[in-house]
Order: structure tokens, then sequence, then C-alpha cells
């Protein structure tokens, strides 16, 4: 038996997993590496991630190609300790104990780059200050 304590977790939902969640979730992975978890989820799942967020994040050297969009699951809101929504509204998962964050952030869907990588930057930022909280950026 270990002392270790348990990794922190978040999962990033917004409604289609296409774009904002799965920028944040780059961004977590990225910062925190295996100090926490993330998981990204949507409750209405398009079929690919967002081409413009893609190169977006390519831009920081992140690579979210391999990203597919998913539902959130029962499972993912369990693993967590915060959940941050970005403009599911009604739509999103919501569990009591759980830590809850609405971040309001545009919908990077049908932007040009330009308009994606200003989101993309308030997003790194949001993610940079929540792992600051933690500490463990």
């Amino acid at each position: 038996m270990t002392d270790r304590p348990v990794k922190p977790a978040v999962l990033f939902v917004c409604v289609h997993n296409a774009g904002r969640s799965q920028m944040a979730m780059g961004f977590f992975n990225y910062l925190a590496g295996d100090r926490a978890t993330a998981y990204s989820g949507g409750s209405e799942p398009a079929c690919q991630v967002n081409p413009v967020a893609i190169a977006a994040m390519a831009e920081k050297g992140i690579d979210i190609v391999n990203e597919q969009p998913k539902r959130w699951t029962a499972d993912m809101l369990e693993a967590v300790d915060v959940v941050i929504t970005m403009g599911c509204g009604d739509t999103c998962p919501v569990v009591p104990g759980r830590r809850y964050e609405d971040w309001v952030v545009p919908d990077p869907a049908g932007q040009p780059l330009e308009a994606v990588r200003l989101i993309r930057d308030e997003i790194e930022q949001r993610v940079e200050m929540l792992l600051t909280g933690w500490d463990i950026h």
C-alpha cells in the first residue's frame, strides 16, 4: 500500500467536443504531464475535431490530430474533481459533490484561424490558472 496521493482530474465539456474542450484537454495534458489527468467530452459529439482548432494547437506544438469527439460518460464524471463546461448550457452533466466552472469562451466552429488563435490563447491562460490553483503547473 502506498501513500501516493491520487492525481487530480478534470473533465472539459462542450457541445460537440470538437474545439474548445479538445484544445483545453490538449493544453492540460501538455502542461500537467503525468501529474494530473484530463478527459473531454460533448453532449452532441461531432464527427471530427475542428481542423482549424488542430492547426491552431499545432502552432503551439500540441498535436490533437488523433483525438476523436466523444460523448461524456458517467465514468468520466466519477473520475474527476472538477468539471469545466464551455457553452453546453442545460446539456452539461451535473453530479453533486463535483466542483464546476463554466468558461465562457467563444465557439471556434466556422471561425477563421485568426479568431481561433484568440480562443486558443484564452483557453491556454485558463488552463494555466487551473493548474496553478492545483499547484502542479
